[in-house]
């Protein structure tokens, strides 16, 4: 009998990838005309919003971006920063979220260790982020996010990603967050998809989060991803 459990080799048929992006796939299609994003007067559906990060995925699809490849993001908590935490994995890339209290030297040395190859960054944090490329040894392409030189918009205007939404394997990485460096420099954690996975459907299994709940999204999303909360928001469909 142990021969024939030894030959349930995993498959396609059998195995599917563990990962945070698929949570948005079926919110399209679950939760398709409820509001996923409030934002002043932006309101957008979990159609639209999973619209909107495929066009993205492509866009950064063909800027070059692929598996492995790390997308360094400097802004606030904003939709695009929303939408970015599924459009980078789900073109193979790994986000990095920079914390925007950080002065341009420790934004610099960032930069450089995570091999950040886009760096996307809202309008008001452009300085901060010019000085910080003028001491990094890296020259990261740069996309801004609102404002007269708005390139997220360019990447909106992509076709539909045309790919999976999921990783080959579930163990690939999906971010790459940096330690305060209290102690020293900061430090990379990286998380991969089957933990991002798992510790989403943890929080609303361990906070029986119903359907619909309207989420505040106080904590900074570039802080542990928002504690994973953006990605929860597609399972129960907040």
């Amino acid at each position: 009998m142990q021969d024939h459990f030894s030959a349930l080799n995993r498959g396609a048929a059998n195995h599917v990838a563990l990962s945070p992006v698929s949570f948005l796939e079926r919110a399209a299609e679950v939760h398709a005309d409820v509001v996923a994003v409030v934002h002043g007067d932006t309101r957008r559906t979990w159609a639209q919003t999973a619209d909107r990060v495929a066009r993205v995925a492509q866009g950064l699809a063909e800027l070059g971006i692929g598996k492995g490849d790390t997308v360094s993001v400097l802004a606030p908590n904003m939709p695009e920063l929303f939408e970015l935490h599924f459009a980078v994995p789900v073109c193979g890339g790994v986000l990095s979220t920079i914390n925007t209290r950080l002065e341009a030297e420790t934004i610099a040395y960032i930069l450089d260790h995570s091999d950040s190859r886009v760096v996307l960054v809202s309008e008001e944090l452009r300085p901060v982020l010019e000085q910080a490329l003028k001491l990094a040894e890296s020259a990261p392409r740069v996309l801004q996010i609102g404002g007269a030189a708005d390139a997220f918009a360019a990447l909106l205007r992509a076709g539909p990603w045309r790919g999976s939404w999921l990783p080959e394997d579930e163990w690939d990485a999906i971010s790459l967050n940096y330690t305060s460096g209290t102690s020293g420099r900061p430090k990379g954690v990286v998380y991969h998809h089957r933990g991002a996975c798992l510790m989403a459907l943890g929080t609303v299994a361990a906070w029986q989060v119903g359907h619909h709940p309207v989420y505040m999204s106080v904590v900074p999303m570039f802080h542990c991803n928002a504690w994973g909360h953006l990605w929860k928001a597609a399972i129960v469909g907040g």
